[in-house]
């Protein structure tokens, strides 16, 4: 059974000249244990979809439909109090910057400490046990020391991994974590990843990544999901997405990745950029920028189709799955 899931999510945002939809119409799930990627460019709606489901959407975006239910519990309609509770508890959340989820007037320890006794029924001695081991946990040297130490103390790395300390100082079952290696060096960036990793097998949570690198992406994760435009472009197991992608706009992203065994002049690019909310385009919202676009793609929007073994948003695939144009669609953008 599914740990998370997401059925046909909206998200908008209401304004003076209209509402804008932000999220339109997606649907995911995630198992116990495994680690779900969302990948796409900037605006493709990654970030917005983990804030919608941890129940942090800036006003005045919305919720307009859909639902999210986490062990079969329905948590989208719940009220900010009844979220506090489950935020913790039940959902972890690691963001980009650590400095925006530490407070810096107060120890690691005490911060620990009290997102403990928040959510745990333990005294102030067990619960500074438990911080310690989470700080060991994650990869802190001498934590017993360092716990009393504020979060200025700590290198960008160090720091992120007190931000997974305290995502998992509850023990969540599901950890919803937002670009967590993007601001750190490639070394950092590495140990974190396989942090991640040994969290999800040892603990059993399910893990949502959202990332714009699918070098992170292939690294760590057992499915994928690539956004555009506030949908679900392609979505399946991360081997099959990489190595044979569905769409066009997935083949785009993998011939965009540097190759160092190809001697190339120049990268690969898409061409355009990802369209504004206000000026979706009719049909299939990557037609412009699609090398293979035919007519049905510019007046009729695809569902994701069966493609294999992955499922892609794309009329080059009928029903069942088979391509219905003559070129691969693996081909290059």
């Amino acid at each position: 059974m599914s740990l998370l899931q997401v059925q046909n999510l909206i998200v908008e945002f209401p304004g003076r000249r209209g509402t804008l939809r932000a999220i339109d119409d997606i649907s995911f799930d995630i198992a116990p244990g495994e680690i779900l990627g969302v990948v796409g460019e900037s605006g493709a709606g990654k970030s917005l979809t983990g804030a919608a489901i941890i129940g942090l959407l800036e006003p005045p975006g919305r919720i307009a439909s859909g639902q999210v239910l986490l062990e079969g519990q329905r948590i989208d309609n719940m009220t900010f109090d009844q979220m506090r509770h489950i935020r913790g508890r039940k959902i972890g959340a690691i963001f980009q910057d650590p400095l925006t989820s530490l407070n810096p007037l107060y120890t690691i320890g005490r911060q620990l400490t009290e997102t403990i006794q928040a959510h745990l029924p333990v005294n102030d001695a067990e619960a500074k046990r438990r911080a310690i081991g989470l700080l060991e946990d994650t990869g802190i040297p001498a934590a017993a020391e360092r716990i009393d130490h504020y979060p200025h103390q700590f290198s960008g790395g160090m720091r992120q991994r007190v931000v997974i300390a305290l995502a998992l100082a509850a023990e969540p079952k599901l950890i919803v974590a937002d670009e967590p290696t993007t601001a750190l060096d490639v070394s950092i960036q590495a140990q974190i990843i396989q942090l991640l990793k040994r969290i999800c097998k040892e603990r059993g949570a399910a893990v949502m990544l959202i990332t714009h690198d699918m070098g992170v992406i292939a690294e760590t994760c057992d499915r994928v999901a690539v956004m555009y435009a506030g949908r679900i472009a392609e979505i399946g197991p991360v081997h099959e997405v990489i190595n044979q992608p569905a769409h066009p706009y997935t083949s785009g992203l993998m011939a965009a990745i540097p190759d160092i065994t190809i001697d190339r002049e120049r990268l690969n690019q898409i061409d355009g950029s990802m369209p504004r909310l206000t000026a979706i385009p009719k049909g299939c919202a990557y037609n412009p920028r699609c090398p293979r676009v035919f007519d049905r793609c510019t007046v009729e929007r695809p569902e994701l189709l069966d493609a294999g073994a992955t499922r892609a948003a794309c009329w080059l695939h009928d029903a069942h799955g088979v391509v219905t144009r003559s070129a691969s669609v693996g081909a290059t953008a």
